[in-house]
Formats: structure tokens, sequence, C-alpha cells
């Protein structure tokens, strides 16, 4: 009968992903890993199969926890212009505060090993699928709520959000100035576009049929 393993796995994987988070795949080396989780070589090699197989599930575990949060903000309870206002400076701010200059697992990890490896370009493209389709759920949201436009393409608007943030995440791992990083998050809220408070107002008392 086999033995239970004596550790916990998630928390291995969680110490593997700074690791590799920091440093990247191939800077990250068998005994780095050993260190970073405490356990022996023969031990990661039983529980995960190889460094590229810890490093999978290490990086579905940021992907997850990322994707996570962008759901969670931008899904959650209130009108959805103010949560997407909210989230574009969320994360222009956080960008600001990463003075390790770590920046983004996901983006490091694609431009590292997609044009090699299927597995990192396959996760990589299904992290940014979903991370436009939750900014198009929250713009369809306030396109209902009549804050947005409802003749604006959200495909649109959600691609060139997602298009500054991302590369907001480059001007910050770059060493750009924080008033850079969050001016151009504040320029790009302000091309969204908006319904004048008046326009919803006039909108609101012509369905009531005043």
């Amino acid at each position: 009968m086999a033995r239970p393993r004596q550790f916990d796995e998630e928390e291995a994987v969680r110490a593997a992903r700074d690791q590799f988070w920091a440093v990247g795949y191939h800077g990250t080396s068998i005994d780095d890993l050993s260190a970073a989780t405490g356990l022996g070589r023969g031990s990661l090699y039983a529980a995960f199969g190889g460094k590229r197989a810890l490093f999978l599930r290490a990086l579905d575990s940021y992907d997850s926890d990322a994707l996570g949060a962008w759901r969670t903000a931008l899904g959650g309870p209130g009108p959805a212009l103010p949560l997407l206002e909210r989230h574009v400076r969320d994360v222009a701010e956080d960008i600001t505060r990463d003075v390790e200059r770590r920046g983004c697992m996901m983006a490091r990890s694609a431009a590292e090993l997609s044009s090699v490896d299927e597995g990192v370009a396959e996760r990589t493209a299904a992290v940014v699928r979903g991370l436009h389709s939750a900014l198009r759920g929250c713009i369809v949201r306030a396109q209902a709520e009549g804050s947005l436009a409802a003749d604006a393409d959200a495909d649109s608007l959600a691609g060139l959000l997602l298009a500054v943030l991302r590369g907001l995440e480059a001007l910050g791992k770059a060493g750009a100035a924080p008033e850079v990083v969050g001016g151009a998050a504040e320029q790009a809220l302000a091309l969204l576009p908006r319904v004048a408070t008046d326009d919803r107002a006039a909108g609101a008392t012509s369905s009531t049929g005043a």
C-alpha cells in the first residue's frame, strides 16, 4: 500500500510559482525548485513528473488566480461603469506598486516560451480570451444600464482596454514613472463612449411615456 504524501501539494505549487515568476522557466533549475518547495529531487519528480509539468501547474495556478480576480472585480454588484473604472485604476496602481518589476507571470511565460511550447501558448490564449470576456461583459452591462453608448462595439472596446492594460504592465516593467502609467489609464477611460447624465434622464423619461 502506497504511503500518503507528507506535504501540501498546492503549497508546493505556489512556492514553485513564485520561483518561476521571479526568474523564469529557463532561469529555474530543479535544485532551485527543491530549495523553494523544500522537496527533494526525487519527491519533485514523483509528485509532479518533472520541471515542465510543475511549471505548467504553477502557470495554471497563476492564470486561475489572475482570471478569477478580474471576473470578481468586473462582475461584482453595483453599476457596471464604476466597476470598470475602478478595475482599470486598480490595475494601474498595482503596476506602480510592483517595485520588483516582476510584472505578469503569464506575460513573462508567453514571451519566454509560447513560440516553442504549445502548452504555454494555448494557456496564454485561453487566459487572454477570458480577460477579454470579463471586460466585454462589464461593458455590455454598462450599455444596458445606459451609462455607455448602446451602439458602441463592446468587443472592440474590450479589446482596446485589454490592450491598454497589458501595455501598462509592459510600461511598468520597463520602469515608466507612476504618473505615466496612471495617466495612460485615465486617458483610456476618457475614450469610453459615455452617455451624458442629461441624455440618460431624457431616455428614462421617454421610456415612461411622459
